[in-house]
């Protein structure tokens, strides 16, 4: 199979509020293989090698299905990206066709190990970490589908998930990705867990992922699926990290499948979408008890209003 790949070099004043906004746009539009070539800080001693190449632009690359309609769509991402400029943000768009075969480890490169909490970390099977006693270790190949840890969102969500994953209570993961939140739970504790993802592909790496750690599937239900097609059985925990326009338009669907002393960890919002959330919580009669911020990503703890 055939994929476009777009390339959006920018320049601007702010490169991690430019970085962000453009991943965003780049995630609104379900490109995959998202990369970053950005200046970055080294790792942390310990995590990964201190050989980062220094990029020769500031870019941020992306994948889609080389299909009848993917120039339109390209046509658009530019479009998007055009109205940057407000915001000191220059962005040329580029783009090329390549074998999948091309991109699909073209991103390797960029992920290290990476620590998100105390006890959290996430280590790409291709690089070598001796643990601590007591670490969790998140075993991880992305392949096609978002969800390496490293992003904000996914690194907010799996330090909540920390927080609140209580031996046997059961998950539901909207928007299952490389099924790193699953894993996350799993070795937390969770019991009964169900993942739902539109794309086929990140449903297979999910369940990759979670053979790759040892988890059992006996308790795992994973299907391709929108939220408003799967069965109303109500979960302890319900996670979404998706973006926030897809957040709002689901939230019947996620109170529906919320138990009464349940908790939603909601990822994947910009700050500026804060508004539209509580709006479409407040109207399922939930609310907000605890909000974290990342760069300029948000994550939501959600419950019921007493």
């Amino acid at each position: 199979m055939k994929f476009k790949k777009v390339i959006a070099r920018f320049d601007a004043d702010n490169i991690e509020l430019a970085e962000e906004v453009i991943c965003h746009i780049f995630f609104s539009f379900n490109l995959k293989g998202v990369i970053c070539e950005v200046p970055i800080p080294e790792p942390d001693e310990g995590f990964g090698t201190r050989t980062l190449k220094k990029p020769e632009h500031n870019s941020i690359i992306g994948y889609l299905p080389d299909t009848d309609d993917s120039d339109i769509m390209i046509s658009k991402i530019r479009e998007r990206l055009a109205g940057l400029s407000d915001m000191a943000i220059q962005v040329n768009v580029l783009s090329e066709r390549v074998d999948e075969k091309d991109w699909a480890h073209a991103w390797k490169e960029y992920f290290n190990v990476t620590r998100i909490t105390d006890k959290i970390v996430v280590k790409p099977e291709w690089k070598d970490y001796n643990p601590a006693p007591g670490e969790i270790i998140i075993h991880i190949d992305p392949g096609m589908a978002f969800g390496t840890g490293t992003h904000p969102t996914t690194s907010m969500c799996l330090a909540l998930l920390e927080e609140h994953v209580q031996p046997g209570k059961t998950l539901l993961d909207v928007g299952c990705g490389s099924g790193i939140l699953m894993i996350g739970a799993a070795k937390l504790g969770a019991g009964a867990m169900t993942g739902i993802d539109v794309d086929p592909v990140a449903v297979d790496i999910t369940r990759q992922n979670l053979k790759k750690n040892g988890i059992k599937l006996d308790q795992i239900t994973l299907g391709v699926a929108t939220l408003d097609k799967t069965p109303e059985i109500q979960y302890d925990l319900i996670c979404a990290n998706i973006i926030a326009q897809v957040i709002v338009s689901i939230m019947p669907d996620i109170s529906a499948r919320l138990a009464p002393d349940g908790t939603a960890i909601l990822s994947g919002i910009i700050e500026e979408k804060i508004p539209d959330i509580y709006a479409a919580l407040d109207a399922q009669n939930l609310g907000c008890v605890r909000k974290i911020n990342q760069e300029e990503w948000v994550a939501l703890v959600v419950c019921r209003k007493k």
